[in-house]
């Protein structure tokens, strides 16, 4: 029996095209589903992003430098002040008049050496007159002793009363007093004729001359004749800063440079300093002894003078931006810690070198020091270090 294509029972049982539709709804609807999940990640992700985003922004970004070492010989340029060893005025003893001088500024003279002589003729007459009358005196002397020896012959024999006697041996002790003390003035006139003749004290230069041959000299007048200065060595003063006062020390090496002796430089050392700070300038005296065989230096000179000074343990020195005062706990620096969070290191300073400043304690040479810290900056704040010093913060170089 031959089936019939078009029975009614499987039309029926399968629609034409429905399985078709089925299968493009459930495309469609997986579609929508897939496409609103990745709409969803999407959007996760951006805000992921936003919040990572504002959470870094948060976070303030800084610049760090790391403390550097110094060396431990400290080298000061400061000015000084070039004077004689020695230096005195000579002035006269004696009255009268400059009769020769034998020396003139620029003349080198040996210790004892003549510089010039007076005329003194009211001193040559007192002088023979208290010899004449040490003569007179002599005369007197012997005469009471010629006296005094006879009256005590005689009192032997009752001859003269002993009151008498002991007149006559108490003039002739008197005359004995008369006589010593006309020696006395005799000895020191003679000691003042030997002012007659100015001679140096020490050896040096006349510095100044203030008398011609004829000038009237009064002893004990201000007017000084001549002024010697002792050229070799030279002392040269400098004023240390209270900051290096501890450090300086006996024999420590100097160099003098001159402007006018360019390229030339004269070592020197330290002698001795005053001791106590000068109250007003904040400075030590400190004087140096410097060699001058060969006459280059002149005393009343300005120099530079370079000075070595030992300081001690090596400091570390930071810009002076990276620095924060603060009433209650003083000069701290901000230190950014290997966790990101900062720490507040309170700080001592020590020498001041402008643009930047030495630590004395409270930092070390791996710290990352932040620069220009804010004035609101606190302990345990997280901070990100900026650029390529963040690498080497972590690596702990500059």
């Amino acid at each position: 029996m031959e089936k019939n294509p078009y029975d009614p029972q499987k039309t029926a049982a399968a629609p034409p095209g429905g399985t078709a539709l089925l299968l493009v709804l459930a495309l469609l609807i997986a579609g929508l589903a897939a496409l609103a999940g990745i709409t969803a990640w999407h959007r996760s992700r951006e805000r992921a992003e936003l919040d990572r985003a504002t959470a870094e922004n948060t976070v303030p970004t800084v610049a760090v430098t790391h403390p550097r070492r110094t060396p431990a010989q400290v080298e000061l340029d400061l000015p000084g002040d070039i004077t004689a060893f020695e230096e005195a005025p000579i002035y006269a003893r004696v009255s009268g008049y400059l009769k020769e001088w034998y020396t003139d500024i620029g003349t080198p003279v040996t210790n004892g050496q003549k510089l010039a002589a007076i005329e003194t003729p009211e001193l040559d007459q007192e002088l023979a007159q208290a010899a004449a009358a040490l003569a007179q005196a002599k005369a007197n002397l012997e005469i009471a002793r010629i006296s005094a020896e006879r009256w005590q012959t005689l009192r032997k024999s009752d001859s003269v009363s002993q009151q008498d006697t002991d007149v006559r041996v108490a003039t002739w002790q008197a005359q004995q007093a008369n006589v010593q003390a006309a020696e006395a003035n005799v000895q020191r006139l003679q000691e003042m004729e030997n002012f007659k003749i100015l001679t140096a004290p020490f050896p040096g230069i006349i510095t100044v001359r203030t008398m011609d041959t004829g000038t009237l000299i009064t002893a004990g007048s201000s007017r000084e004749i001549f002024r010697l200065a002792r050229t070799n060595p030279l002392r040269v003063y400098v004023n240390l800063p209270q900051a290096y006062s501890q450090m300086v020390q006996t024999n420590d090496m100097a160099v003098l440079t001159l402007t006018e002796l360019p390229g030339q430089k004269f070592p020197g050392k330290v002698d001795r300093t005053a001791g106590a700070i000068d109250p007003v300038s904040r400075t030590l005296l400190t004087e140096l002894q410097v060699d001058n065989h060969e006459g280059k230096l002149l005393p009343g000179a300005h120099a530079m003078v370079q000075l070595r000074l030992a300081s001690g343990p090596e400091p570390v020195t930071v810009p002076v931006n990276t620095l924060l005062f603060r009433n209650d706990q003083g000069m701290q620096a901000g230190v950014v810690q290997a966790d990101g969070t900062v720490r507040l290191a309170n700080v001592i300073i020590g020498r001041d070198y402008g643009t930047t400043v030495e630590i004395v304690h409270g930092l070390s040479e791996t710290d990352n020091v932040i620069v220009n810290p804010s004035d609101s900056l606190e302990p345990g704040t997280p901070v990100r270090i900026a650029g390529p010093a963040a690498k080497d913060a972590q690596t702990g170089h500059e």
